[in-house]
């Protein structure tokens, strides 16, 4: 692997950065998009029944406000259910869009380093280009100059291929799986949201 970097040249080392750093933000996003961290499948029912034992003291909203991003926006609908319902919806539009934004923290990072792995492969082509012409001479061109200027101008644009490919597929898997959490928790608010309108009329 040493081989490969030294023969790559100092280019190279731009893109192991950009390596480390992608891999370190699609760890940490597998991490915080888990399932039971966003979306406790348990956690409806068990706030569907506090709302039945009308035990949602402070202490417990705070309590599932803190549990999870779908517990955040759930606590939203009890905090304010004795609001009306345009006031209620509007406060759960306002803590969605700050769920959200959480959810998609590091997203657009992902993004970047797709974008741009590529062209940091390219700046290295360049180079290995410049060393490539830079290894003919009046009197003959020397050998070793050469193949260090193609290998350069290769294993660049490789390294950046191998890096945007990925980085770009975690980031459409990790775009599409924040939507499907949005939309649950859109759901389950709406749910709890109708319970509370319903019992504020009765």
């Amino acid at each position: 692997m040493l081989e490969i970097i030294h023969a790559a040249g100092w280019p190279i080392w731009l893109l192991v950065a950009t390596s480390v750093l992608g891999l370190a933000l699609i760890i940490e996003r597998f991490l915080s998009l888990r399932s039971n961290q966003v979306f406790p499948p348990r956690l409806p029912g068990q706030v569907l029944e506090l709302l039945r034992q009308k035990n949602d003291s402070s202490e417990a909203v705070l309590r599932l406000a803190g549990n999870s991003p779908l517990g955040r926006v759930l606590a939203e609908v009890l905090v304010n259910r004795g609001e009306s319902h345009a006031f209620r919806l509007a406060a759960i539009e306002d803590v969605g869009k700050d769920v959200a934004h959480r959810l998609n923290r590091y997203l657009p990072a992902l993004a970047t380093i797709a974008v741009v792995a590529p062209l940091m492969g390219l700046f290295g082509t360049v180079v290995g280009m410049i060393e490539i012409f830079a290894s003919y001479t009046p009197s003959g061109g020397d050998p070793a100059q050469l193949a260090r200027g193609i290998s350069i101008a290769l294993y660049n644009t490789g390294f950046g291929i191998i890096i945007a490919i990925p980085a770009l597929i975690f980031h459409r898997y990790f775009r599409s799986r924040v939507d499907h959490f949005l939309h649950q928790m859109e759901r389950e608010a709406s749910v709890l949201n109708r319970l509370v309108s319903r019992e504020a009329a009765l």
